[in-house]
C-alpha cells in the first residue's frame, strides 16, 4: 500500500487507443516528472499531455485525467494516461512510469486497494470480474446488482443480528447471576432460525449463479451423422463445427457459449456414439460418455430419415433431457405415428418450438429469473455452508439446554464465516485467490 502501482489497463494488442494507471501516494509527482516537469491538470479535468524520456524525448502524446484520494477508484491518488494504441509506444510510456519509480500491479491490484481502502466490500470487488465476463443480460444486471453491495448488505444485516445474538449471550454468561428470562431465549432462538432462513434463501441462489457465470453445460448427444454439428451451428449462427456426411468426422468435443433468452448455454458438440474400432474415435466416444455425466441438460438427437428406434441414452441424476428428431424433411415411414419436438437443421424448421422447450425445461425466463437480486458463487456457497452449520449447532445447543458457552462458541464460528463473505474477517489466502483472477490492470 506504500508503493505505486502501475499497469496497462487496455487490452494487449493493437487499438486505437491505450489507457495506463497509476495509482499510491506518488502517482501525481510520478506522472508530473514523465510529462517532463510540466503541471498537472485539475482533478477530474482531461488536458492534453507529452510524456517524455529522461532525455526530454516525446514517447507519446494523449489525454491525462487526475484523481485525487479518497475520490477515486482505488481510494488512493490516481493518474490514466490515454495514447495512441501501439504496443511499442505503449510499453515505452509504461517502461518510463517504472523507471521513475512505479511498480508493476498484479492482477486485480487496483481492485485490491479499492477494497482495502474501503471503496467497496469483497463481494463487490468479485462483482468487477463478473461484470467484466458478463456474457448474457442476465448475468450483467447479477453482476450489477452485486457491484451496488446487495449481497454484501444482506450478509452484513445477517451477521449485526447474529452479534446482537451473540453479545446477548455473552452478557448473560459474564453475569449468570442475571437468569435469562424464558421469553427472550425462545426469542433468542427464533431470531437464529430466522437468520438459518435467510441463509438457505441465498444458497439457493448458487445454481443460478454457477449457469449466470459458466452457463448451462449443455450436452448434444446421438449416433454419427444425425446432425449434431449442425445444430450447434445453426444454435451458434455461424459454422463452428464441420459438418460431412461421412460418419465420424467429429471425433473430439467442441464447446461454445450461446446466449438463450438472457442464459448462456455453453453447448457441447459431442462425437457420435457407435461400435468403432477406430482407437482416435474410441477416444471421442468415452469423451461424449463421460460429457453426458457432467451435463446439465442433455440433448438427444435422433434422423428421421432413419427406420425407428427406441432410445437407449441415460440420463444423469440432476440433468434435464430433450429428445429432439432432425430431418423432418426426410421423414422415414417408420416414424409415422410417433410424437416428439421434430426440426431441420437445413431449413431451420422447428427452432422457434426448440428454444421454447430449452426455455420451458431450464426455466430459462428472463421475467422470473430477474427476480433475485443476488446469485451466490462457489466462495460464497462454501461460507454460508459453514454459517449455517454453525447456526444449527447453536440452535440444537439451545434445544439440548447445554451450557451457554457452547452456544456462544457457534455463533461466534457462523459469524466468522458470514463476515468472510463481504471481507469483513479475511486472510491473505482469500485475497490471492480472488484476485489473482482478475486481468493486469483493474
Amino acid at each position: 500500500m506504500e508503493s505505486t502501482i502501475v499497469a496497462i489497463a487496455t487490452p494487449v494488442g493493437t487499438g486505437a487507443v491505450s489507457m495506463i494507471r497509476l495509482s499510491g501516494p506518488q502517482a501525481h509527482e510520478i506522472a508530473r516528472i514523465a510529462l517532463g516537469g510540466k503541471s498537472l491538470p485539475q482533478p477530474r479535468r482531461v488536458a492534453l499531455r507529452k510524456i517524455r524520456d529522461a532525455d526530454g524525448v516525446v514517447i507519446d502524446e494523449g489525454v491525462v485525467v487526475v484523481f485525487k484520494g479518497p475520490a477515486s477508484y482505488t481510494g488512493e491518488d490516481v493518474v490514466e494516461f490515454t495514447g495512441h494504441g501501439g504496443v511499442v509506444v505503449t510499453r515505452k510510456v509504461l517502461e518510463r512510469f517504472i523507471e521513475i519509480g512505479a511498480t508493476p500491479a498484479e492482477p486485480g491490484g487496483f481492485t485490491q486497494r479499492a477494497f482495502l481502502n474501503g471503496r467497496m466490500d469483497l463481494t463487490q470487488a468479485e462483482a468487477v470480474m463478473d461484470l467484466i465476463s458478463a456474457q448474457t443480460s442476465l448475468a450483467l444486471r447479477s453482476a450489477t446488482e452485486q457491484l451496488e453491495g446487495r449481497l454484501g448488505k444482506s450478509c452484513e444485516e445477517i451477521r449485526a443480528s447474529l452479534l446482537g445474538s451473540t453479545a446477548h449471550l455473552e452478557a448473560y454468561i459474564d453475569f449468570p447471576e442475571e437468569d435469562i428470562d424464558p421469553a427472550v431465549g425462545e426469542s433468542l432462538k427464533n431470531s437464529l432460525i430466522a437468520q438459518k432462513e435467510k441463509i438457505n434463501d441465498l444458497l439457493a441462489t448458487a445454481d443460478q449463479g454457477r449457469i449466470l457465470r459458466e452457463g448451462v453445460r449443455t450436452v448434444i448427444y446421438g449416433k454419427p451423422n444425425v446432425g449434431k454439428s449442425s445444430l450447434l451451428n445453426k444454435l451458434l449462427g455461424y459454422q463452428r463445427a464441420i459438418v460431412n456426411s461421412r460418419e465420424g468426422t467429429t471425433r473430439d468435443t467442441i464447446e461454445e457459449v450461446v446466449n438463450l433468452r438472457g442464459i448462456p448455454l455453453r453447448l457441447i458438440d459431442t462425437a457420435g456414439v457407435r461400435e468403432s474400432e477406430d482407437e482416435i474415435e474410441q477416444e471421442g466416444i468415452a469423451m461424449t460418455h463421460g460429457q453426458v455425466a457432467r451435463a446439465d441438460l442433455v440433448i438427444e438427437m435422433q434422423d428421421l430419415s432413419r427406420p425407428y428406434e427406441e432410445p437407449l441414452l441415460e440420463v444423469p441424476d440432476g440433468a434435464k433431457h430433450l429428445r429432439i428428431y432432425n430431418k423432418v424433411d426426410e421423414l422415414h415411414p417408420s416414424w409415422e405415428g410417433k410424437t416428439g419436438l421434430r426440426i431441420s437443421c437445413e431449413t431451420g424448421e422447428g427452432f422457434p418450438e426448440l428454444e421454447n422447450e430449452i426455455s420451458g425445461i431450464l426455466s430459462l425466463d428472463e421475467s422470473s429469473w430477474g427476480v433475485h437480486s443476488v446469485a451466490v458463487n462457489a466462495r460464497h456457497q462454501a461460507c454460508l455452508v459453514r454459517a449455517k452449520a454453525g447456526l444449527e449447532a447453536a440452535v440444537n445447543s439451545m434445544l439440548a439446554d447445554e451450557e451457554p458457552e457452547f452456544t456462544a462458541l457457534s455463533l461466534r464460528e457462523a459469524m466468522a464465516a458470514i463476515g468472510e463473505i463481504a471481507g469483513v474477517v479475511d486472510t491473505e489466502e482469500i485475497l490471492g485467490e480472488i484476485f489473482g483472477n482478475f486481468c493486469i490492470g483493474k
